[in-house]
């Protein structure tokens, strides 16, 4: 019996397009990574370009004579505000990243604080009385308020979590603002912090109230919690703790169900073991499976070979040739048989396979005539 497994031609011809594309997108991302090496990216990072970057925003603050003093870990944000710049500003970008004593206490060290969409745990600590309201969408919006930085910004796109308190805190923008005095300065609570974004900070007022917000001191230390930071004392959680216990019975039951329909489907292990048919198979229906069963693999080489060596099997009788006779014996005799030149009868029997399905069924008729011819 003929093999039909692939050689390594086969294999390579059916591989290299799926290696070339992977070949190409490996590279693309290796340019892509040496590329962006060293830049930063993030949301209201003071480093990053991205649009939601606020690269702009620290720039044109430097250009004001604000010293903008980055920091990414607890530690770093705790060290800038101690010694020279404890009378600083300080811009928490996700306050909920840190423990609420923590940033209370990293707090107590800076002279005026911004903080873009705390949760109530934070504020019951930092801004007692204040609670979150609805979420509202980001559009313009009128100070309708005393705060300094907000009458002199005018209108502003504003939107996200809206705050409300009673007592002496004053509220801006329809609640996406609120101003809290205090002994050392004060605290700004901002619903959202998309107007000191690369994208939005050319956007009507956005600017202005930025600088009145965040250059109130010589320095500010724009503090961007780090996801895992020890120092920020936010225990890290994983997936599964994240996810509702009913999911995960949800998925360990679907986990079991995959498992059960894979056991149901599988093939039989080992080796083939030959049994006999239930019932009597015609060769001509025996014949045109394995056919469509090359065609389907594209083995048009082990049809060609299988077709051939039927061929020289049935003629060999024919020109009184045995079993062990050498391919140049087997075209000799052939070829003076049929009246051919040997060459034409040897490419015929012992040639290269055919390119495609249709030399395939030009070598069949050929195969055929040659026999007609001998017998």
């Amino acid at each position: 019996m003929t093999s039909v497994s692939p050689d390594a031609r086969r294999v390579w011809r059916a591989a290299r397009a799926p290696l070339v594309i992977a070949a190409i997108l490996l590279t693309g991302a290796i340019v892509v990574v040496l590329g962006s090496a060293g830049q930063r990216h993030g949301s209201l990072d003071p480093e990053s370009a991205d649009p939601a970057g606020s690269r702009a925003a620290a720039q044109v603050l430097a250009r004001q004579g604000v010293r903008v003093v980055p920091a990414r870990t607890y530690a770093d944000a705790e060290a800038a505000l101690t010694g020279p710049d404890a009378g600083a500003t300080l811009l928490v970008t996700a306050p909920d990243g840190v423990d609420p004593a923590r940033l209370a206490a990293l707090r107590s060290r800076a002279a005026d604080a911004v903080l873009i969409a705390p949760g109530q745990d934070a504020l019951d600590l930092l801004a007692p009385g204040v609670v979150t309201g609805a979420d509202v969408p980001a559009q313009a919006r009128q100070p309708r308020c005393t705060v300094a930085a907000a009458v002199s910004a005018g209108t502003v796109r504003l939107g996200g979590h809206t705050y409300f308190a009673h007592g002496r805190s004053r509220t801006c923008y329809d609640g996406t603002m609120l101003r809290l005095p205090g002994d050392r300065g004060g605290t700004t609570v901002l619903g959202s912090g998309e107007l000191m974004t690369n994208d939005r900070l050319a956007d009507d007022g956005d600017a202005a109230l930025t600088l009145g917000l965040l250059g109130r001191a010589p320095t500010l230390v724009w503090y961007v919690p780090t996801p895992g930071d020890p120092g920020a004392g936010i225990t890290e959680r994983s997936l599964t703790d994240l996810l509702p216990r009913p999911w995960l019975f949800g998925a360990i039951q679907l986990g079991v169900a995959a498992v059960l329909f894979a056991a149901w489907r599988a093939r039989r292990l080992g080796p083939v073991v030959t049994e006999r048919l239930p019932v009597v198979v015609p060769a001509a229906e025996t014949t045109e499976g394995r056919a469509r069963l090359y065609r389907r693999s594209g083995a048009v080489d082990h049809a060609a070979a299988t077709l051939r060596q039927a061929t020289v099997g049935r003629v060999r009788p024919l020109l009184g040739l045995g079993a062990g006779a050498e391919p140049a014996a087997v075209v000799a005799a052939a070829a003076a048989r049929a009246g051919r030149p040997e060459a034409a009868v040897a490419e015929l029997l012992y040639g290269q396979a055919p390119a495609d399905d249709a030399g395939l069924v030009r070598l069949a008729d050929e195969l055929d005539r040659i026999e007609r011819e001998i017998s």
